[in-house]
Protein backbone atom coordinates (compact mmCIF):
# COMPACT_ATOMS: atom_id res chain seq x y z
CA UNK A 1 0.00 0.00 0.00
CA UNK A 2 1.24 3.19 -1.15
CA UNK A 3 0.21 7.09 0.01
CA UNK A 4 0.06 8.98 -2.83
CA UNK A 5 0.53 12.53 -3.62
CA UNK A 6 0.38 15.24 -6.84
CA UNK A 7 4.12 14.81 -6.70
CA UNK A 8 3.99 11.22 -7.33
CA UNK A 9 0.58 10.36 -8.63
CA UNK A 10 2.01 10.35 -12.31
CA UNK A 11 4.33 7.12 -11.45
CA UNK A 12 2.61 5.38 -9.00
CA UNK A 13 -1.10 5.71 -10.56
CA UNK A 14 -0.86 6.39 -14.28
CA UNK A 15 1.92 5.08 -15.16
CA UNK A 16 1.76 1.81 -13.20
CA UNK A 17 -1.94 1.28 -14.48
CA UNK A 18 -0.42 0.66 -17.35
CA UNK A 19 0.97 -2.35 -16.19
CA UNK A 20 -1.35 -3.49 -13.41
CA UNK A 21 -4.66 -2.25 -12.44
CA UNK A 22 -4.33 0.63 -9.91
CA UNK A 23 -7.27 0.88 -6.97
CA UNK A 24 -6.88 4.20 -5.21
CA UNK A 25 -8.39 4.69 -2.08
CA UNK A 26 -9.64 8.44 -1.24
CA UNK A 27 -9.96 8.07 2.54
CA UNK A 28 -9.66 10.61 5.51
CA UNK A 29 -7.86 10.32 8.79
CA UNK A 30 -11.07 11.44 10.64
CA UNK A 31 -13.53 8.88 8.52
CA UNK A 32 -15.24 6.07 10.18
CA UNK A 33 -15.86 4.00 7.26
CA UNK A 34 -12.34 4.73 5.93
CA UNK A 35 -10.63 3.12 8.85
CA UNK A 36 -12.92 -0.18 8.35
CA UNK A 37 -12.18 -0.32 4.51
CA UNK A 38 -8.61 0.08 4.96
CA UNK A 39 -7.41 -3.32 6.56
CA UNK A 40 -10.16 -4.88 4.29
CA UNK A 41 -7.98 -3.72 0.77
CA UNK A 42 -5.25 -4.00 2.28
CA UNK A 43 -5.92 -8.11 3.15
CA UNK A 44 -7.75 -8.21 -0.89
CA UNK A 45 -4.44 -6.48 -1.90
CA UNK A 46 -2.14 -9.20 -0.06
CA UNK A 47 -4.72 -11.79 -1.22
CA UNK A 48 -4.63 -11.17 -4.93
CA UNK A 49 -0.60 -11.57 -5.18
CA UNK A 50 0.27 -8.80 -7.71
CA UNK A 51 -3.43 -8.68 -9.34
CA UNK A 52 -3.53 -5.45 -8.77
CA UNK A 53 -1.82 -2.65 -6.84
CA UNK A 54 -3.43 -0.38 -3.75
CA UNK A 55 -2.56 3.05 -3.04
CA UNK A 56 -3.97 5.78 -1.14
CA UNK A 57 -4.75 9.40 -1.17
CA UNK A 58 -5.31 11.73 1.97
CA UNK A 59 -8.57 13.35 0.17
CA UNK A 60 -8.08 16.38 2.73
CA UNK A 61 -3.93 16.66 2.52
CA UNK A 62 -4.81 16.21 -1.65
CA UNK A 63 -7.50 18.36 -2.22
CA UNK A 64 -6.39 18.74 -5.77
CA UNK A 65 -6.31 14.79 -6.66
CA UNK A 66 -9.76 14.68 -4.82
CA UNK A 67 -10.92 17.46 -6.90
CA UNK A 68 -9.51 15.66 -10.07
CA UNK A 69 -11.22 12.80 -9.52
CA UNK A 70 -15.00 14.72 -8.64
CA UNK A 71 -14.54 13.03 -4.95
CA UNK A 72 -18.29 13.69 -3.22
CA UNK A 73 -17.95 11.21 -0.19
CA UNK A 74 -15.50 9.51 1.24
CA UNK A 75 -14.32 6.31 1.46
CA UNK A 76 -14.58 6.01 -2.54
CA UNK A 77 -12.51 3.79 -4.08
CA UNK A 78 -11.65 4.10 -8.06
CA UNK A 79 -9.95 1.90 -10.39
CA UNK A 80 -7.46 2.82 -12.79
CA UNK A 81 -6.95 0.95 -15.86
CA UNK A 82 -4.57 1.99 -18.66
CA UNK A 83 -4.14 5.86 -16.97
CA UNK A 84 -8.13 6.30 -17.09
CA UNK A 85 -10.75 5.60 -14.18
CA UNK A 86 -12.63 2.56 -15.66
CA UNK A 87 -15.15 1.82 -12.45
CA UNK A 88 -15.39 2.58 -8.80
CA UNK A 89 -17.28 2.61 -5.69
CA UNK A 90 -18.23 4.56 -2.42
CA UNK A 91 -18.84 3.53 1.34
CA UNK A 92 -16.95 0.40 3.23
CA UNK A 93 -17.87 -3.35 1.35
CA UNK A 94 -17.33 -5.91 2.73
CA UNK A 95 -14.70 -8.30 1.21
CA UNK A 96 -16.88 -10.57 -0.98
CA UNK A 97 -18.42 -7.25 -2.63
CA UNK A 98 -15.04 -5.90 -2.99
CA UNK A 99 -13.72 -9.15 -4.98
CA UNK A 100 -16.57 -9.45 -7.14
CA UNK A 101 -15.58 -5.75 -7.83
CA UNK A 102 -12.38 -6.31 -8.65
CA UNK A 103 -12.96 -9.60 -10.21
CA UNK A 104 -14.50 -8.01 -13.10
CA UNK A 105 -11.56 -5.98 -14.57
CA UNK A 106 -8.53 -7.59 -12.78
CA UNK A 107 -6.70 -10.59 -14.66
CA UNK A 108 -6.96 -13.82 -13.42
CA UNK A 109 -3.69 -15.93 -11.95
CA UNK A 110 -4.25 -17.48 -15.31
CA UNK A 111 -4.28 -14.95 -17.81
CA UNK A 112 -0.97 -13.42 -15.98
CA UNK A 113 0.81 -16.90 -15.96
CA UNK A 114 0.28 -16.56 -20.16
CA UNK A 115 1.35 -13.07 -20.23
CA UNK A 116 4.72 -14.27 -18.31
CA UNK A 117 5.18 -16.99 -20.55
CA UNK A 118 4.83 -15.15 -23.70
CA UNK A 119 7.30 -12.85 -21.92
CA UNK A 120 9.57 -15.42 -21.61
CA UNK A 121 9.10 -16.85 -25.40
CA UNK A 122 10.43 -12.99 -26.46
CA UNK A 123 13.59 -13.58 -24.33
CA UNK A 124 14.15 -17.60 -25.77
CA UNK A 125 13.76 -16.09 -29.11
CA UNK A 126 15.79 -13.22 -28.89
CA UNK A 127 18.18 -15.63 -27.28
CA UNK A 128 18.18 -18.19 -30.26
CA UNK A 129 16.64 -20.75 -28.75
CA UNK A 130 13.04 -20.91 -30.80
CA UNK A 131 12.09 -24.13 -30.08
CA UNK A 132 11.75 -23.13 -26.18
CA UNK A 133 9.82 -20.22 -27.26
CA UNK A 134 7.55 -22.00 -29.48
CA UNK A 135 6.93 -24.53 -25.64
CA UNK A 136 6.20 -21.08 -24.19
CA UNK A 137 4.34 -19.41 -27.15
CA UNK A 138 2.13 -23.40 -26.45
CA UNK A 139 2.13 -23.02 -23.02
CA UNK A 140 0.14 -19.31 -22.60
CA UNK A 141 -2.41 -20.58 -25.68
CA UNK A 142 -3.46 -23.61 -23.49
CA UNK A 143 -3.63 -21.25 -20.18
CA UNK A 144 -5.57 -18.29 -22.03
CA UNK A 145 -6.58 -19.22 -25.72
CA UNK A 146 -7.73 -15.50 -25.70
CA UNK A 147 -4.35 -14.07 -25.99
CA UNK A 148 -4.16 -12.77 -29.38
CA UNK A 149 -0.20 -11.42 -28.76
CA UNK A 150 0.63 -15.02 -27.81
CA UNK A 151 -0.98 -16.59 -30.73
CA UNK A 152 0.47 -13.95 -33.03
CA UNK A 153 3.95 -14.99 -31.73
CA UNK A 154 3.30 -18.24 -32.32
CA UNK A 155 2.18 -18.47 -35.24
CA UNK A 156 4.26 -16.70 -36.94
CA UNK A 157 7.55 -18.48 -35.19
CA UNK A 158 5.76 -21.35 -37.04
CA UNK A 159 5.93 -20.81 -40.20
CA UNK A 160 9.82 -19.76 -39.67
CA UNK A 161 10.54 -23.04 -38.44
CA UNK A 162 8.44 -24.76 -41.33
CA UNK A 163 5.88 -25.53 -39.19
CA UNK A 164 3.11 -25.04 -41.73
CA UNK A 165 0.31 -27.73 -40.68
CA UNK A 166 0.96 -26.41 -37.17
CA UNK A 167 0.70 -22.75 -38.09
CA UNK A 168 -2.67 -23.02 -39.97
CA UNK A 169 -4.12 -24.93 -37.14
CA UNK A 170 -2.88 -22.45 -34.51
CA UNK A 171 -4.09 -19.46 -36.61
CA UNK A 172 -7.59 -21.47 -37.48
CA UNK A 173 -9.39 -19.72 -34.31
CA UNK A 174 -8.26 -15.95 -34.79
CA UNK A 175 -9.26 -16.06 -38.71
CA UNK A 176 -12.65 -17.64 -37.82
CA UNK A 177 -13.20 -14.39 -35.73
CA UNK A 178 -15.24 -11.29 -37.29
CA UNK A 179 -13.91 -9.11 -38.08
CA UNK A 180 -10.92 -10.52 -38.29
CA UNK A 181 -7.77 -8.70 -36.94
CA UNK A 182 -5.88 -7.73 -39.86
CA UNK A 183 -2.28 -8.95 -38.54
CA UNK A 184 -3.80 -12.63 -38.42
CA UNK A 185 -5.20 -11.78 -41.77
CA UNK A 186 -1.69 -10.76 -43.08
CA UNK A 187 -0.44 -14.28 -41.60
CA UNK A 188 -3.28 -16.19 -43.11
CA UNK A 189 -2.00 -14.63 -46.96
CA UNK A 190 1.81 -15.13 -45.82
CA UNK A 191 0.96 -18.93 -45.08
CA UNK A 192 -1.28 -19.52 -48.27
CA UNK A 193 1.62 -18.00 -50.54
CA UNK A 194 4.42 -20.76 -48.75
CA UNK A 195 1.66 -23.18 -49.46
CA UNK A 196 1.12 -22.07 -52.82
CA UNK A 197 4.93 -22.00 -53.73
CA UNK A 198 5.42 -25.47 -51.58
CA UNK A 199 2.79 -27.29 -53.61
CA UNK A 200 1.99 -25.34 -57.17
CA UNK A 201 5.15 -26.58 -60.10
CA UNK A 202 5.11 -22.43 -60.44
CA UNK A 203 7.12 -22.72 -57.07
CA UNK A 204 10.12 -23.33 -58.87
CA UNK A 205 9.80 -21.24 -62.09
CA UNK A 206 12.36 -18.35 -62.43
CA UNK A 207 11.51 -14.59 -62.94
CA UNK A 208 12.51 -14.91 -66.55
CA UNK A 209 9.57 -17.70 -67.23
CA UNK A 210 7.10 -15.80 -65.45
CA UNK A 211 8.22 -12.26 -67.37
CA UNK A 212 8.06 -14.75 -70.60
CA UNK A 213 4.24 -15.13 -70.19
CA UNK A 214 3.10 -11.70 -68.23
CA UNK A 215 5.16 -9.97 -71.83
CA UNK A 216 2.92 -12.18 -74.38
CA UNK A 217 -0.24 -11.12 -71.99
CA UNK A 218 -0.59 -8.37 -69.43
CA UNK A 219 -3.23 -9.28 -68.55
CA UNK A 220 -2.31 -12.94 -66.87
CA UNK A 221 -3.37 -12.05 -63.71
CA UNK A 222 -2.81 -15.68 -62.54
CA UNK A 223 0.88 -15.70 -63.43
CA UNK A 224 1.53 -12.51 -61.89
CA UNK A 225 0.07 -13.57 -59.03
CA UNK A 226 1.75 -16.74 -58.81
CA UNK A 227 5.00 -14.13 -59.56
CA UNK A 228 4.00 -11.75 -56.57
CA UNK A 229 3.92 -15.38 -54.16
CA UNK A 230 6.77 -16.53 -55.61
CA UNK A 231 8.78 -12.79 -54.82
CA UNK A 232 6.69 -12.66 -51.02
CA UNK A 233 7.92 -16.03 -50.00
CA UNK A 234 11.88 -15.37 -50.92
CA UNK A 235 11.68 -12.13 -48.93
CA UNK A 236 11.40 -9.72 -52.18
CA UNK A 237 9.04 -7.83 -50.85
CA UNK A 238 8.80 -4.55 -52.79
CA UNK A 239 8.59 -6.71 -55.82
CA UNK A 240 6.17 -9.17 -54.83
CA UNK A 241 4.05 -5.45 -54.44
CA UNK A 242 5.20 -4.13 -57.80
CA UNK A 243 3.73 -6.90 -59.13
CA UNK A 244 0.75 -6.95 -57.26
CA UNK A 245 0.27 -3.09 -57.97
CA UNK A 246 0.04 -3.62 -61.88
CA UNK A 247 -2.93 -6.65 -60.61
CA UNK A 248 -4.63 -3.76 -59.13
CA UNK A 249 -4.25 -1.13 -61.87
CA UNK A 250 -5.63 -3.24 -64.35
CA UNK A 251 -8.47 -5.13 -62.33
CA UNK A 252 -9.40 -4.09 -58.61
CA UNK A 253 -12.13 -6.49 -58.24
CA UNK A 254 -10.06 -9.19 -59.68
CA UNK A 255 -10.19 -12.76 -58.48
CA UNK A 256 -12.11 -11.55 -54.85
CA UNK A 257 -9.37 -8.65 -54.74
CA UNK A 258 -6.52 -11.16 -53.69
CA UNK A 259 -3.88 -9.27 -55.03
CA UNK A 260 -5.36 -6.12 -53.35
CA UNK A 261 -5.53 -8.63 -50.24
CA UNK A 262 -2.12 -9.54 -50.52
CA UNK A 263 -0.44 -6.51 -50.99
CA UNK A 264 -2.13 -5.22 -47.61
CA UNK A 265 -0.76 -8.14 -46.04
CA UNK A 266 3.11 -7.62 -47.29
CA UNK A 267 2.40 -3.72 -45.97
CA UNK A 268 1.31 -5.67 -42.38
CA UNK A 269 4.02 -8.01 -41.93
CA UNK A 270 6.82 -4.91 -43.08
CA UNK A 271 5.23 -2.14 -40.57
CA UNK A 272 7.72 -1.73 -37.70
CA UNK A 273 6.32 -2.59 -34.51
CA UNK A 274 5.75 0.66 -32.48
CA UNK A 275 8.32 1.54 -30.08
CA UNK A 276 7.06 1.36 -26.38
CA UNK A 277 7.26 4.65 -24.68
CA UNK A 278 7.82 4.86 -21.26
CA UNK A 279 4.82 5.44 -18.91
CA UNK A 280 6.66 7.92 -16.91
CA UNK A 281 7.36 10.29 -19.63
CA UNK A 282 3.97 9.69 -21.41
CA UNK A 283 1.83 11.00 -18.77
CA UNK A 284 3.50 14.32 -18.53
CA UNK A 285 4.73 14.83 -22.23
CA UNK A 286 2.50 13.13 -24.57
CA UNK A 287 2.37 15.87 -26.67
CA UNK A 288 6.24 15.83 -27.21
CA UNK A 289 6.34 12.21 -27.22
CA UNK A 290 4.10 11.53 -30.45
CA UNK A 291 5.88 14.27 -32.00
CA UNK A 292 9.00 12.63 -31.59
CA UNK A 293 7.70 9.37 -32.48
CA UNK A 294 6.22 10.38 -35.78
CA UNK A 295 9.82 12.33 -36.47
CA UNK A 296 11.32 8.39 -35.67
CA UNK A 297 9.15 6.98 -38.05
CA UNK A 298 9.88 9.28 -40.60
CA UNK A 299 13.66 8.13 -40.02
CA UNK A 300 12.86 4.80 -40.25
CA UNK A 301 13.95 3.27 -43.79
CA UNK A 302 11.32 0.33 -42.88
CA UNK A 303 8.19 2.52 -42.18
CA UNK A 304 9.64 4.90 -45.19
CA UNK A 305 9.25 2.00 -47.70
CA UNK A 306 5.94 1.45 -45.77
CA UNK A 307 4.69 4.38 -46.16
CA UNK A 308 6.05 4.65 -50.05
CA UNK A 309 3.50 1.64 -50.87
CA UNK A 310 0.62 2.85 -48.93
CA UNK A 311 0.58 5.46 -51.36
CA UNK A 312 0.83 3.75 -54.43
CA UNK A 313 -1.86 1.90 -53.24
CA UNK A 314 -4.23 4.24 -52.56
CA UNK A 315 -3.15 5.87 -55.93
CA UNK A 316 -3.89 2.57 -57.70
CA UNK A 317 -7.23 2.38 -56.05
CA UNK A 318 -8.59 5.83 -56.69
Amino acid sequence: MINVTVENFDAEVVAASSHVPVLVDFWAPWCGPCKVIGPILEKVETDYAGRFKLVKIDSDAQQELSQAFGIRSIPTCVLMVGGKPVDGFMGAKPESEIKAFLDKHVPSPEVLEAQSDAEDAQALIAAGDPQAALHKLHEALTINPGNDDARYDYVKLLIENDLFDDAEAALAPALAEIPRQLRFEALGQFLASIQFVVGDPRGNWTAEQFDLLIASNKRDFDTRLAKARVLMVSGDWTAAMDELLEIIMRDKTWNDALPRKTYVAILELLTPPKPKVDPLAAGKTAGGIEIAGKAAALQDPQAQLVATYRRKLSMALN
